[in-house]
């Protein structure tokens, strides 16, 4: 006796292209085999990368961390539209990781890049490091997700300094330094930006970006300010980015765990000048149907579960490992 049986339809693939009903056996043969259809469900996404370090030494502010956006109605980074939904199969395991804030530095070195947070095939790139005063000549700050703010020109008027480029649908470019300016320049933000300067004056980090993705509109991945003299430094972005310092030898804050905000440029003043601070990390949020439910096989993720009307919200704040539903 053969209990049960599959009735298919015209708008699914079935093997052999055969419709009708199929009884349970054949079906589990299928799908050994191979040749079953899978069914995937849509994932809304939300994928923050690390944010960039700033420089040390009136450096410019750390760049914020790629943001990729999927929720429907907002942005990504870099002035783009939302992208489209991630589609999921059960029971099939998805990397996630979360991107650690680039390293602070001592003065008179570059910010150290943030690192990629990933989801699946979802890549958001680190944010860029802020550049530095320095007698060789005018120091750059490196592209990223958002690109790092340029160092301040105090110690050269050859060239003019400039921020490090974001990259595309991720984030805006780091804040140029021209005119011999001694200040520095801001990080650039996922919404904006990094400020310019003309001056003595600290430019401050770019805006990031507001996401309802968890049912409350939070904003995230700030650019950092740049570091100040002979004036204070610059405010970093909305959205976790950190504040520059003010003489002398003030160290910068560091941008926001879990925003990929960029971290403020370091002061100048009496030799070696101060710090730039640390980016803070990266996150990943996830929404789906409450119909599913998610686990991370094998552990490695600090992961927690929400539900917003009839659907569920995951975040992802530290790791890195699979996730699967079921």
């Amino acid at each position: 006796m053969i209990n049960g049986g599959i009735i298919g339809k015209a708008n699914i693939p079935t093997p052999a292209a055969a419709s009708g009903v199929w009884t349970l056996n054949e079906a589990l043969i299928a799908r050994n085999q191979g040749i079953w259809p899978s069914i995937t469900f849509a994932v809304t996404f939300l994928v923050i990368a690390g944010g960039g370090g700033g420089g040390g030494n009136i450096g410019g502010g750390g760049g914020a961390g790629g943001y990729r956006n999927s929720f429907s109605g907002e942005s990504s980074g870099g002035g783009a539209s939302a992208e489209s939904n991630a589609y999921v199969a059960f029971n099939t395991n998805y990397t996630v990781t979360i991107g650690a804030g680039g390293a602070g530095t001592s003065a008179g070195q570059q910010g150290g890049a943030g690192n990629n947070s990933v989801f699946g095939s979802i890549t958001s790139s680190g944010g860029g490091g802020g550049g530095y005063a320095s007698s060789a000549g005018a120091i750059n700050g490196t592209a990223g997700g958002s690109g790092g703010g340029a160092g301040s020109l105090i110690d050269t008027s050859a060239n003019d300094a400039l921020g490090g480029a974001g990259t595309s649908n991720q984030g805006y470019r780091g804040g140029n330094v021209t005119n011999s300016a001694r200040g520095a320049g801001g990080g650039g933000g996922a919404g904006a930006n990094g400020a310019d300067t003309g001056n003595d004056d600290a430019a401050a980090g770019g805006a990031g970006l507001s996401s309802s993705i968890t049912g409350t509109a939070t904003t995230r991945a700030g650019g950092g300010g740049g570091g100040g003299y002979p004036n204070n430094g610059a405010a970093g972005g909305s959205g976790g980015g950190g504040a520059g310092g003010n003489p002398t030898n003030g160290s910068g804050t560091a941008g926001t765990a879990n925003t990929g905000g960029g971290g403020g440029g370091g002061a100048g003043g009496a030799f070696p000048g101060g710090n730039g601070a640390a980016g803070g990390s990266g996150i990943v949020i996830l929404r789906y149907s409450s119909l599913f439910t998610i686990s991370n096989p094998g552990g490695g993720l600090t992961m927690s579960t929400s539900t917003v009307g009839s659907d569920k919200v995951t975040t992802i704040t530290a790791g890195t490992g699979n996730v699967s539903w079921s």
